[in-house]
């Protein structure tokens, strides 16, 4: 990966190569521990954060359910975020990780009392899923591995743990030749990729799943925003595979991932083969906003 010159770590800047935590730290053994992915845009105006507000606070949240105190404010962690840029003088687009962790000092899965830290690294970082995928779109598997059921674990907290089946869908859809997995949830029903959410068009109307079953997804709700905003008919319902493979369009979204078109599932391809018009047309007015050249939308944008 890209290193960087420092990392944020409990209020301090370290040297890239000096951030390391013990071989006991109690989030490395059980997985309690909260993130985000966050990315900042080289506009024209500098580099930018999209929606720094609202990652951070969702970092918080994620903290709070999983019963974990952070020391630190959103203001706090917001500020980090935008000096660990600053000093690290970034020259491309950024990929930024925040971490929320248990340390080390106490063993045993009741986690009341185990040092809470907090760290922040940021890299350079590229299309998640390949600069070819954003035009051309990627092929996908449906998972044998379903999203973690809402009888079982906490799906609104992005928490470390909800992360291991995530990495399994994603093995195994890669391991099979495929770019990418698509998970269901215990119904039976679409619920969202390995790190992302999910999008299909039929006739015209975008479709997309309720957060019942996924991450409430941050670029999720601007794509959302940006289809209202062109009078693209809009709905938030169930979605079963079958329905996947006959749709017009799909694409993914996501931090990293951003919009992502989707060209075959399953060996099924997805109406033409290619990048949709809808999908074409939500992905430019994205990268608009995030490259600051949608001024409608400059209030989401946090100027390094």
């Amino acid at each position: 990966m890209n290193e960087a010159k420092y990392i944020w770590m409990d209020g301090n800047f370290v040297p890239w190569n000096e951030a390391k935590v013990h071989i006991l730290t109690h989030t490395l053994h059980y997985g309690n521990g909260a993130f985000e992915g966050t990315r900042a845009y080289q506009t024209e105006d500098g580099l930018a954060i999209f929606r720094l507000q609202d990652h951070t606070k969702r970092l918080l949240n994620s903290a709070k359910i999983l019963k974990i105190n952070v020391p630190f404010t959103q203001e706090d962690l917001e500020e980090a975020q935008i000096e660990l840029l600053r000093k690290n003088d970034f020259k491309g687009n950024v990929y930024i990780r925040p971490l929320i962790y248990l340390g080390y000092g106490k063993m045993g899965l009741y986690h009341i009392g185990a040092p809470v830290h907090a760290a922040i690294a940021a890299w350079e970082w590229g299309a998640y899923l390949g600069e070819e995928g954003l035009e051309k779109g990627i092929r996908v598997k449906i998972s044998s591995i379903i999203r973690n059921s809402v009888k079982s674990t906490f799906g609104k907290a992005k928490a470390v743990a909800n992360y291991l089946n995530s990495q399994m869908a994603k093995y195994e859809a890669l391991d099979a030749g495929y770019e990418e997995a698509l998970m269901l949830d215990d119904e039976g029903f679409v619920a969202e990729g390995s790190g992302e959410c999910f999008f299909i068009v039929r006739d015209g109307v975008l479709i997309t799943p309720p957060n019942d079953n996924s991450l409430e997804s941050i670029t999720q709700a601007t794509v959302l925003e940006l289809a209202m905003e062109r009078d693209i008919p809009i709905q938030r319902r169930r979605i079963t595979r079958d329905e996947v493979y006959i749709a017009d369009e799909a694409f993914f979204t996501g931090t990293a991932a951003e919009i992502t078109p989707v060209r075959e599932v399953d060996g099924r391809i997805i109406g033409e083969g290619k990048r949709g018009d809808i999908t074409k047309e939500l992905q430019d007015a994205y990268f608009d906003v995030v490259y600051g050249r949608d001024k409608t939308y400059k209030h989401y944008l946090t100027h390094i």
